[in-house]
């Protein structure tokens, strides 16, 4: 998974692994939440549990995905739960837009619209949408529940269809927004871009395979919500390393901007010995955390 500020986004990605856990990981990147979900699920069904379960100081508001970690209900739900989904979409081309109305007509994109959005079904059951995402952000329920029941039940159930509906609505703005902001394009390119990279990291360190050979749901959950923490305390030894290296090169008068701290990638591998002996001594502690400040300035200086 898009933060370090409580209205943070969150970056979701998912592996190919025979079945798929999803993760839910904030920018600077940390895992706050993993599920292992079943080969064959469609992984957007799971993409609003993380935030809703997410109870670190960590607010993400905000959700990144690929293709497969969006659709019309997901869109809908996310909207009303105040959740902007974000998703890089490949074949954006390939999906409809919705007029707002049969006359509406745009000079330089009307060739995109081929269907006009029904705000008559969505009026009609908007008081039944707010109620469910009011038992939704309260906890009665969990989106992927409601999201998979309604996926069951028939197409022309109204609730599904109001829920398809304002969804519909709301990727359609999204989507206008998308291809008329290089800006956005490029931080969603990013987004998605850093939680590969951590893909990638937490992959290496689970270097026993990445296939789960158990059948057991709870041995893989486990797996994979271990894996994340391993990860995040292997990033934290990282950062915590590299603040120090910092701290002294800025005593030996070199300066650092925030663009280049930002830069920095807590995914470094070269110097972790995966293989070997290992000792371990649980009576030995190690020493407190004790990050250094960095006066970080707006022109670094030429390092001397």
């Amino acid at each position: 998974m898009s933060k370090t500020t409580s209205s943070a986004s969150a970056t979701f990605d998912t592996e190919d692994t025979g079945a798929s856990p999803i993760t839910t990981s904030p920018t600077p990147t940390i895992a706050l939440f993993s599920r292992f979900i079943a080969c064959g699920v469609w992984e957007a069904v799971y993409i609003l549990d993380g935030l809703l379960e997410n109870e670190s100081v960590l607010q993400p508001d905000t959700v990144h995905a690929d293709t497969h970690g969006q659709s019309e209900p997901v869109f809908g739900l996310a909207h009303l739960l105040g959740i902007q989904l974000m998703p890089r979409m490949r074949n954006w081309n390939e999906v409809t837009f919705y007029r707002p109305s049969p006359d509406a007509s745009y000079e330089h994109v009307d060739a995109l619209f081929s269907r006009v959005a029904d705000w008559d079904l969505i009026e009609a059951r908007w008081k039944d949408l707010m109620q469910v995402a009011i038992s939704v952000q309260a906890g009665a329920v969990l989106p992927s529940m409601l999201l998979r029941k309604l996926g069951t039940q028939s197409r022309q159930n109204q609730l599904y269809r109001a829920f398809r509906e304002l969804g519909r609505v709301v990727r359609t703005i999204f989507l206008l927004e998308h291809i008329s902001t290089a800006e956005l394009r490029r931080s969603i390119h990013a987004a998605t871009t850093k939680i590969e990279s951590y893909n990638a990291f937490s992959d290496w360190l689970s270097f026993g395979g990445d296939v789960i050979r158990s059948g057991d749901p709870v041995e893989q959950e486990k797996r994979v919500k271990y894996r994340d923490l391993v990860a995040n305390a292997v990033m934290l030894r990282n950062v915590a390393d590299l603040t120090d290296e910092l701290a002294e090169l800025k005593a030996d008068g070199h300066d650092f901007t925030r663009e280049q701290v930002a830069r920095l990638s807590p995914y470094m591998t070269t110097h972790l010995k995966r293989f070997g002996q290992y000792v371990l001594d649980m009576d030995s502690q190690p020493p407190p955390l004790e990050p250094k400040s960095l006066d970080l300035v707006d022109e670094a200086s030429p390092l001397r």
